[in-house]
């Protein structure tokens, strides 16, 4: 019988030991997976930080992936790969080598409210590095009321969001 995959869209993040490559080799760790097949990647983004501002700015991009694992289970597999990066969480908001957090997982289908994970995530529609990214690579995103995620990229935070340009490394 065949499991039933899911989009998913993945949002990341970086702003340490050189962010760019930490970023790209996140997108590349996820699209090695062999439980999640990547289905299209956003450009690179400059944002300062959201928090606190003595750190430096952050680099974000979005990946929209197809999976059969569970919520839980993909949670489980992003965070083995942040893992694999070395991650420490060392205070609320603030500078890490990667984070990659579930922010939408189907567009119309799922909303999950559990201790250890909320999908949509809970803050990914004021964020417009998120946001951004995700519109980026999946302009007709649904939420599960049926809302267009467009409509709320305009209502964001502005955290300074500028497309990189990777060849050059330039912002």
């Amino acid at each position: 019988m065949d499991q039933t995959h899911s989009k998913v869209l993945l949002a990341l993040g970086s702003n340490l030991d050189d962010p760019v490559s930490q970023v790209s080799k996140a997108l590349d760790a996820i699209a090695r997976h062999p439980r999640m097949s990547e289905l299209s990647r956003s450009s690179l983004y400059s944002s300062t930080p959201r928090g606190p501002q003595d750190q430096d700015d952050y680099v974000n991009a979005a990946v929209l992936i197809s999976t059969a694992l569970s919520p839980l289970r993909l949670l489980q597999s992003i965070q083995e790969i942040e893992q694999q990066f070395g991650r420490v969480k060392h205070r609320r908001w603030g500078e890490r080598i990667i984070d990659i957090d579930i922010a939408f997982f189907d567009d119309l289908d799922i909303r999950l409210d559990e201790p250890d994970l909320v999908i949509p995530h809970r803050e990914a529609l004021l964020r417009d590095f998120v946001l951004i990214p995700c519109l980026e690579i999946c302009p007709n995103w649904r939420l599960p009321n049926g809302e267009p995620l467009q409509e709320h990229a305009l209502a964001c935070d502005n955290h300074n969001l500028h497309k990189i340009d990777v060849k050059f490394g330039l912002y």
